[in-house]
């Protein structure tokens, strides 16, 4: 798995406003300890109304099936084992965007 990967994820267990059921994720970080580290998407498009999200068109790259928000605010590390399948991968401009956002919002 490769940062930008689009992953389905099992986010079963959450709490208050959490994401939670499987749903897609963006992966960003792989890491050595099993952990990986994905921002949720919804289809629910009302939610570009929070700072730090990013609109998500569905292409032949990223095997969305409908138009999704990347909630780059509700980040979230996971276990490896939570990953159930790649989908697809977003593209250069939207990786970059998510970058931008992200040292933006981590103050990096």
């Amino acid at each position: 798995m490769k940062k930008g990967d689009i992953c389905l994820v099992d986010l079963k267990i959450q709490s208050g406003h959490e994401q939670g059921g499987a749903r897609p994720a963006i992966l960003i970080s792989d890491t050595e300890t099993n952990i990986a580290i994905v921002i949720p998407l919804t289809s629910n498009l009302n939610a570009l109304k929070f700072i730090y999200t990013l609109a998500i068109l569905p292409d032949k790259q990223n095997n969305l099936d409908k138009e999704s928000v990347a909630l780059i605010f509700h980040i979230k590390s996971i276990d490896r084992v939570r990953i159930l399948k790649t989908i697809g991968k977003i593209d250069k401009n939207s990786q970059n965007k998510i970058d931008k956002i992200l040292k933006n919002m981590l103050k990096i």
